[in-house]
């Protein structure tokens, strides 16, 4: 079986060549649908590691700026120059974080100067600016402008996928990424590629799929396993891609891997 590859003529190579392209495409697919599907689950553009912490896990996060209202901040400092946070202002801002319409009413015309863009200039801002000094400046959490304010404004409770939809997924991904793997593994066989360097490749290949199906569930009561998902499945599909690219190159090239071959041809 070894070497076979190189002994098709050269239709049946570009055949498998062919094959291997549309396997290469699935995994290029496969990585544009995980982005497509798991962004902005954190509400924010892109795919960050909390999109993927909260499908798996699921993400409960209080407002920074609501933590630090209900502990009474300010008020646990000095009065400084300017006006203080009054206990009706601190009431308006923890009802608007509480709400459902934090954007819409942050700089509302309606609410005049109880309107939290408002409270936040007139009380807030002196000490939560770029240019702020003194001693109990905080110039690294600025709340001048809105895109300031967005990062610490919202709350976020992102619920896992549920146990059917990952159910489907695992019975789907699973049996034919493992089919996809085990043809590998035989085109592998197949190809002049030295028999330890394959051994290895696939064996870590195995590893890494394990690692992604099983942290899939793993990473629902235990945090932690969602780095499994994301370390198991990028060296499952960079290990499988580049592995495929091998075969591919190791195909087109003439003669045999050893003399052993041509020897047992006679």
């Amino acid at each position: 079986m070894r070497c076979a590859l190189r002994q098709l003529p050269p239709a049946g190579k570009l055949g498998v060549t062919c094959l291997i392209l549309v396997m290469l495409g699935g995994f290029a697919a496969s990585l544009a649908h995980m982005h497509f599907h798991h962004e902005n689950r954190d509400e924010k553009p892109g795919l960050s590691m909390d999109d993927i912490r909260g499908a798996y896990h699921g993400i409960r996060t209080v407002a920074p700026l609501l933590t630090a209202l209900e502990r009474n901040h300010p008020a646990e400092l000095p009065l400084q120059e300017g006006e203080a946070l009054s206990p009706a202002q601190r009431d308006l801002l923890l009802n608007w974080l509480n709400g459902d319409r934090i954007s819409g009413d942050y700089d509302s015309l309606e609410l005049g100067d109880a309107a939290p863009a408002e409270i936040l200039d007139r009380c807030c801002v002196r000490c939560h600016q770029a240019q702020a000094t003194g001693e109990h400046a905080c110039p690294e959490i600025p709340l001048m402008f809105w895109p300031d304010i967005e990062a610490v404004a919202f709350s976020r409770d992102i619920s896992p996928t549920s146990i059917e939809i990952l159910t489907i997924s695992t019975h789907t991904h699973a049996l034919t990424l493992a089919a996809l793997t085990l043809v590998t593994a035989l085109l592998a066989m197949a190809s002049g590629l030295p028999r330890r360097l394959t051994g290895i490749m696939l064996g870590l290949i195995g590893l890494a799929l394990l690692a992604d199906v099983a942290g899939q569930w793993l990473a629902r009561p235990l945090e932690p396993f969602v780095w499994a998902v994301v370390i198991g499945g990028s060296i499952y599909g960079i290990l499988t891609s580049l592995l495929l690219v091998i075969i591919a190159i190791d195909l087109w090239l003439p003669g045999r891997a050893n003399a052993e071959d041509a020897a047992a041809e006679r």
